[in-house]
């Protein structure tokens, strides 16, 4: 098969998308029929020059459109069309959206998981829960409660975020508060009122594959800022305001998901003062503030901005009970008025039971008993992950060390490949996600987030000290390989 894709390397839009792309669409001009086999992602990476991860993405993506096959031992191949003339679901389907490893979608199994970023059930009070639940059951006003809610949120709940928000400096008068199915719901209705399809949206890179998704149904591009240690690089941030026009920025300056990386309080200022100078809104995405187990802590985004561009996204769901799904959207009025509505379309009306049992949960103090709870776990979770890659990772190995979150991001040594190593941990109980899915424009091949916070110390020990031994007998294989003699 003579096949030479043309791939831009200082493109915005990843190698693996652009790989899939031209695969695509070949497949559908019919240049290449059913059947025809695919190069192995081995052999095609080496002829590319590329990372055989970022082959395995792409083929990824095309077999979970329905685009090629793949059969055990034989390869990858162009699928055949179904022989019902009916809808092509298919074709109506098509969008630009990574595929996520369908452990994420099951929620990893059994085994030890370091995939999903949730807080762990085995610390929910369930009794305080239950009391909380059973006091708002017990009001005489519980059938206004289950009657048909605003859109903006059940009432007594919003008045109580909005007068916090206020108390603690962050909410001025010209600022309102609608209550959201989580912080995603919020970015999408964001997304609804503010962006079209062909926008340009500022994110950080790496960057979390809800939001990846989320903006790539939505048909914009996205330009990526690179995120350091300290979080995103501001300075970056500059130069791609002032080379395009961003619709907006997005940013999580808490415990970034997923390097856990935190902004200081200077990069902070200077991020404000490049997206106001830029005429560009921040969408401050905080659903991880919370959760500090360690230092002080930063003042938000939107305490510091004095001009009014920033919106700030908070959520219950990463400090209490995420099958709740209660979140919040502060900002201007007028946007707020449009967010109402936007959700009003969507979805008519609120689920007032469940935000007024959080509700009384907070106001009795149990939230805060429980906040105490999992800050002391947490701060275990992370030492312990911490002190997990320093034992058993390989020499080379880097490290995020956040100071609180849920998430530790990891590069390996440059000989290693986290996506392909990805199936042989599977296959000894453990799953982690490999970096591939969290690139905008940095496809990190040797990249992996470990999600800690659903973990007891104990399986964290166990599941590093496992992977620790693949990536070092990994590595010597790949040393021994470099070094081998050539035979002539």
């Amino acid at each position: 098969m003579d096949f030479v894709p043309q791939l831009a390397t200082d493109s915005e839009v990843p190698l693996y998308r652009q790989l899939y792309a031209q695969i695509a669409g070949k497949i559908r001009s019919g240049e290449w029929p059913p059947g025809q086999r695919l190069p192995a992602t081995r052999e095609l990476a080496g002829q590319l020059g590329l990372n055989r991860g970022t082959v395995a993405a792409a083929y990824e993506a095309l077999e979970s459109e329905g685009l090629i096959a793949g059969q055990v031992g034989r390869g990858s191949f162009v699928a055949r069309p179904a022989a019902s003339p009916g809808v092509q679901w298919t074709a109506l389907l098509d969008r630009a959206e990574p595929p996520l490893p369908a452990a994420v979608h099951g929620l990893a199994g059994s085994g030890i998981s370091f995939m999903t970023s949730r807080p762990s059930s085995g610390l929910f009070p369930l009794d305080d829960f239950r009391s909380a639940a059973e006091a708002v059951l017990a009001r005489a006003d519980l059938a206004d409660i289950l009657q048909l809610g605003s859109p903006s949120g059940y009432e007594p709940l919003r008045r109580y975020l909005l007068k916090k928000a206020r108390s603690e400096g962050v909410a001025g008068q010209a600022d309102d508060l609608i209550v959201t199915n989580g912080c995603q719901q919020a970015l999408d209705l964001i997304g609804r009122v503010l962006l079209r399809a062909g926008d340009a949206v500022a994110v950080e890179d790496p960057i979390y594959p809800g939001l990846k998704s989320l903006l790539a149904g939505m048909g914009v591009r996205l330009c990526g800022i690179a995120v350091g240690a300290d979080g995103v690089d501001p300075a970056q941030a500059a130069r791609i305001f002032e080379r395009e026009r961003q619709r907006l920025l997005i940013v999580t300056p808490n415990f970034q998901n997923p390097t856990g990386a935190t902004l200081p309080l200077a990069g902070r200022r200077a991020l404000l003062d490049a997206a106001g100078r830029a005429g560009v809104p921040v969408i401050e995405n905080d659903p991880y503030g919370d959760l500090r187990y360690s230092g002080e802590p930063l003042a938000p985004l939107k305490q510091l901005d004095e001009h009014g561009g920033t919106v700030l996204l908070r959520s219950f769901s990463k400090i209490s009970f995420p099958g709740l799904r209660v979140g919040w959207a502060l900002g201007p009025k007028p946007l707020i008025d449009r967010l109402r509505h936007a959700k009003e379309s969507a979805d008519l009306h609120t689920d007032q039971l469940s935000q007024a049992v959080l509700l009384e949960f907070a106001e009795s103090g149990r939230l805060e008993a429980h906040r105490a709870r999992v800050l002391k776990a947490g701060a275990e979770r992370l030492a312990a992950t911490l002190e997990g890659c320093r034992r058993w990772f390989p020499e080379g190995t880097r490290w995020t060390k956040p100071e609180g979150g849920m998430n530790v991001w990891v590069r390996l040594p440059d000989l290693l490949d986290a996506g392909e190593l990805l199936a042989r941990a599977r296959r000894e109980g453990v799953t982690y996600l490999p970096g591939r899915y969290f690139a905008v424009v940095r496809a990190e091949g040797g990249a992996l987030r470990l999600s800690f916070a659903g973990l007891e110390p104990e399986e964290i020990r166990r599941g590093l000290e496992i992977l620790g031994g693949i990536f070092k007998g990994e590595l010597r294989r790949s040393a021994n390989l470099d070094t081998a003699p050539a035979m002539v």
